[in-house]
């Protein structure tokens, strides 16, 4: 696998200067390039959002990978390779609305991948639908993508509504462990202003109206993510019981250290992206101790299939493929699925044609390492849950729901 470190740090350079400086990309001329289906994303490789789709091209790249490694995709009885082409969307929605039609009208891509986070994806949407283009996409978790009666549009993850609601339940939980009601449970909240936090807000909220629970802080994080001292000095005067953030990888990894810098003793805090944002690797395990991380994928549960086994063995299989993982962040391995959704749809499909893949897509149910994968009529994943993950001594433990769990939830939290 060593090649491919050195082959995916090439593609990552090319796309973003085949992006910066207007070039075309390898030309994608018909759907099908002799014995190889070209599939096209647009994906941040720089700006705010690069972390993750940094993670995102390497999950793309390694389903790739060990599908034409493994016999290919069959088509009317002949083996094809898949190949991406990628251009670098800067974390910005108008240029990867501009990038997708480049792809389609320019280069001739008839297959799409997903860029990353829900604003890319609801800028990309459009386009791709105007198109009739699949596109399978992995990133894009707000639940209002699929209110839009899209119907090319398919996505491998849960819905961000999900995503923190496991924390409200298992802070009633503790509540109601401790003698308490629900309703004592006093909550902050902290979210960036973009379509996928404002969802996660949308889930929290209507979590903790089922259990009466008070809020105390309701903010917005700043647009570049880089400060939140203002909410967190309120958080220590106010004690509330549950801090929640959400603010992709930046607002992660700023959440981290400005906690451990005000030395924030709230009792239980869960946010969005902390193994994305390598919060441990950054800023130690003592200092992260205890924080609650929702994880669309873990490598301890009992998912599995033919061409990666199991989920623990796509992760050690993953850290060998790329250096620099401690945890594998769940971006990368729902991307690896989505080019496993293709390859399904192309073989039961039997066909090139867009329509006949649109309708492939729209009956998958499958088994993956990742999960289960199975779409509703709006596109959405229907067949695998959020779980919830809590730092503790410096490795990420399923704590919620109880019937994922491989350990107990730590509460009081105890940074060191």
């Amino acid at each position: 696998m060593r090649f491919l470190k050195m082959d995916l740090r090439a593609a990552t350079v090319a796309a973003a200067l085949t992006a910066s400086f207007g070039l075309a990309a390898a030309p994608a001329e018909a759907k099908v390039d002799g014995d190889t289906i070209i599939l096209g994303s647009a994906i941040s490789l720089t700006g705010k959002y690069a972390t993750n789709g940094i993670h995102a091209q390497n999950g793309y790249e390694l389903g790739v990978k060990m599908i034409n490694d493994n016999g290919g995709v069959k088509v009317n009885g002949k083996s094809y390779k898949f190949k991406v082409v990628y251009y670098d969307d800067e974390s910005t929605p108008a240029r990867g609305a501009q990038l997708a039609e480049r792809l389609i009208s320019q280069d001739g891509v008839k297959y799409m991948l997903g860029p990353y986070s829900s604003g890319l994806t609801k800028a990309i949407a459009p386009v791709t639908e105007k198109y009739k283009i699949p596109m399978v996409e992995a990133e894009g978790a707000s639940r209002s993508l699929f209110s839009q009666g899209y119907r090319y549009l398919f996505a491998v993850l849960s819905t961000s509504e999900q995503y923190l609601a496991s924390s409200i339940e298992l802070a009633a939980d503790v509540a109601k462990a401790n003698g308490k009601d629900s309703s004592s449970v006093k909550v902050a909240m902290a979210f960036e202003n973009d379509p996928f936090s404002l969802d996660v807000r949308a889930g929290v909220v209507d979590d903790m109206k089922k259990f009466g629970m008070k809020i105390v802080i309701d903010d917005k994080l700043p647009r570049d993510l880089s400060d939140m001292t203002s909410t967190l000095t309120k958080v220590k005067a106010l004690k509330p019981d549950l801090l929640v953030i959400s603010g992709h990888s930046k607002g992660a990894a700023t959440a981290a250290r400005q906690i451990a810098e005000l030395k924030i003793k709230t009792p239980m805090i869960a946010m969005t992206h902390c193994e994305a944002a390598k919060i441990v690797s950054k800023f130690g395990a003592g200092s992260t101790e205890g924080i609650l991380c929702p994880t669309q994928w873990a490598e301890t549960l009992s998912y599995e299939d033919d061409l990666f086994g199991t989920a623990a063995e796509y992760d050690a299989l993953f850290k060998k493929s790329f250096e620099g993982y401690k945890n594998v962040p769940y971006q990368a391995a729902q991307a690896t699925a989505a080019v496993m959704v293709w390859k399904d749809a192309f073989e039961r499909a039997n066909s090139f044609e867009t329509d006949a893949l649109r309708d492939a897509l729209a009956d998958t149910d499958m088994k993956t390492f990742y999960g289960g994968i199975k779409f509703a009529p709006e596109g959405n994943n229907i067949a695998k849950p959020m779980v919830l993950r809590q730092i503790q001594d410096g490795e990420y433990k399923v704590v919620a729901p109880v019937k994922w769990a491989s350990s107990k939830v730590r509460h009081p939290r105890s940074p060191k």
